[in-house]
C-alpha cells in the first residue's frame, strides 16, 4: 500500500540540519544526495508549458496534458481547500525511476507496534526512508538478521513540510488525475498541519484531505463518472482497511496469550492465510476487482500490515470532524491544530469521542 499512498519521507531534509544525535554519517550522505539530485532536476511548470509545441511525440503530449491538469489542480487546492499557496507542485522533474524513495518498515515477530525513528525535525516516524531501493533492502536486511518482520515499499511523493517547494514527479503521475489530485491535496496537508512525533494523526489527517478534497474536485469539474469510479475505488479501499484492521485485532489476541512462539508462530500464518481467503470473498463482492492482488500475493507480515494500520485506522475520525465543521476546511484545520497540540492521551481521546469543531478546551 506505500505504493499506492503517498508518504512523509522527509528524511531528507533531517540530514540537511546539525543532527548530533545520528551516528550514521554515510546516511545522513545518503539523503543528502539523494534530496539534491531531486531538487535539481525541477524544471517550473510555467517553462515546460511554454515551450511546448505542436510537434510534441505523443509522450510529450501526455505529459503536457498530465502538468496541465496538475497546475489546475494545485491552484485549486489552495483556491478552494485552503492549502498554503506556495511553490510546492508548481515545478516538475523527472527523476527516471518509478520511484522517489523506498520506506522500510520493522516490526517484532510477535507485535503489531512497528519500530520507530527518530529524527529531530520529523520526530518519531514508523519508517526510515531511502533514496536506493538497493540501500533499503541492504539496511532491511539488518533487522530481517534480528528476526524481525521487515516491509520494504515504494514511494511516489514526499513533503519536505513546506521547508523546499517539493516538486511534482514522474513518479507521481502513474494514477491519472485523479490519483494526482489526491496526492497533491495529501501532501499539502502535511504543510497544513504535522505533529511531531504521531504519525498515524498526520498522515489519516491527510488522507481525510486528499478524500474529500478529490471529491469536492471531481464535482467542480462535473465529472460524474469520475466520481462515481472514485466511490467505488474508496468503498474497495474501505473494505481493505476494514480487513487488514479485523486481522491484526486476531493477531494481537494471539500475540498477548500465554501460548509458546512456535504455537503463536503457527497461529500468525494461519490467520494471516485466512485473511487471503477473506479477500478472494471479497473480490467476488466486488465483481472481481483486482487492485490489491499484488498485496495479498507477496509476503505478508506484521511490519507491512503496520504500514496500513498508520494511514487507515484513524481517517473516520477525521472525516467526521470534517463533517462537524461543516466542510469548511479553513475551521477544520484550525481545530485539528488544537487537537495537534494537546499530550498524545488527550488528543486520542478527544479523536475517539464524537469531534467537535469548536474547542471544549483551553
Amino acid at each position: 500500500m506505500i505504493k499506492r499512498y503517498a508518504l512523509i519521507a522527509i528524511i531528507a531534509l533531517t540530514a540537511l540540519v546539525m543532527m548530533p544525535a545520528c551516528s550514521s554519517l554515510s546516511y545522513l550522505n545518503h539523503t543528502l544526495q539523494g534530496h539534491w539530485s531531486v531538487m535539481s532536476k525541477r524544471e517550473p511548470l510555467d517553462n515546460i508549458l511554454s515551450e511546448a509545441t505542436n510537434t510534441r511525440t505523443a509522450q510529450q503530449d501526455e505529459l503536457v496534458q498530465q502538468l496541465t491538469a496538475a497546475r489546475q489542480i494545485r491552484d485549486y487546492a489552495s483556491r478552494e481547500l485552503g492549502l498554503p499557496d506556495n511553490g510546492s507542485y508548481r515545478s516538475y522533474a523527472d527523476i527516471g525511476r518509478p520511484f522517489v524513495t523506498w520506506a522500510v518498515f520493522a516490526a517484532p515477530e510477535f507485535s503489531l507496534t512497528p519500530h520507530h525513528w527518530c529524527f529531530p525535525i520529523a520526530g518519531c516516524v514508523p519508517y526510515r526512508g531511502y533514496f536506493s531501493e538497493e540501500q533499503a533492502n541492504s539496511f532491511a536486511d539488518k533487522y530481517r538478521d534480528k528476526d524481525m518482520d521487515v516491509y520494504v515499499g515504494g514511494v511516489q511523493a514526499y513533503s519536505t513540510l513546506g521547508w523546499f517547494d517539493d516538486p511534482l514527479l514522474n513518479t507521481m503521475m502513474t494514477r491519472g488525475e485523479t490519483g494526482l489530485a489526491g496526492l497533491i491535496f495529501h501532501e499539502l496537508s502535511h504543510q497544513q498541519v504535522y505533529v511531531k512525533d504521531d504519525s498515524a494523526f498526520n498522515e489519516a489527517f491527510a488522507t481525510a484531505v486528499q478524500e474529500s478534497g478529490v471529491r469536492r474536485w471531481l464535482r467542480h469539474k462535473n465529472d460524474d463518472g469520475a466520481l462515481a469510479n472514485y466511490e467505488l475505488i474508496t468503498h474497495y479501499k474501505d473494505d481493505f482497511s476494514a480487513l487488514i484492521k479485523r486481522t491484526r485485532q486476531h493477531l494481537k489476541v494471539t500475540y498477548e496469550s500465554d501460548q509458546n512462539s512456535e504455537a503463536k508462530r503457527i497461529a500468525k500464518q494461519q490467520l494471516i492465510e485466512h485473511m487471503r481467503r477473506e479477500y478472494n470473498d471479497l473480490k467476488a463482492s466486488w465483481g472481481g476487482y483486482s487492485g490489491y492482488d499484488h498485496w495479498f500475493n507477496d509476503t505478508i507480515n506484521n511490519a507491512k500490515l503496520a504500514s496500513i494500520s498508520v494511514y487507515r485506522d484513524k481517517v473516520p475520525q477525521f472525516i467526521r470532524l470534517l463533517e462537524a465543521c461543516s466542510n469548511d476546511y479553513p475551521r477544520f484545520y484550525k481545530r485539528v491544530e488544537e487537537i495537534g497540540r494537546l499530550d498524545p492521551e488527550q488528543r486520542k481521546q478527544v479523536m475517539e469521542n464524537t469531534p467537535q469543531c469548536q474547542a471544549r478546551f483551553d
